[in-house]
């Protein structure tokens, strides 16, 4: 998810360079939205991995 994070992103700079300020706002608000919801799923992986009582990797 993390990937794709910030294939949006550079997809947004590289469209503002061009002068496409409407796909490079959309393609930045969809690489935050992506980044958000990877930062959650890795919190809730974490908090579930120290339940169990696993060690970190």
């Amino acid at each position: 998810m993390l990937g794709w994070a910030l294939t949006f992103f550079i997809l947004a700079i590289i469209a503002a360079f061009l002068g496409f300020s409407g796909i490079a706002g959309a393609a930045a608000g969809i690489a935050q939205i992506l980044f958000i919801v990877f930062l959650i799923l890795l919190v809730v992986s974490a908090v579930a991995s120290a339940v169990r009582g696993r060690p970190p990797v």
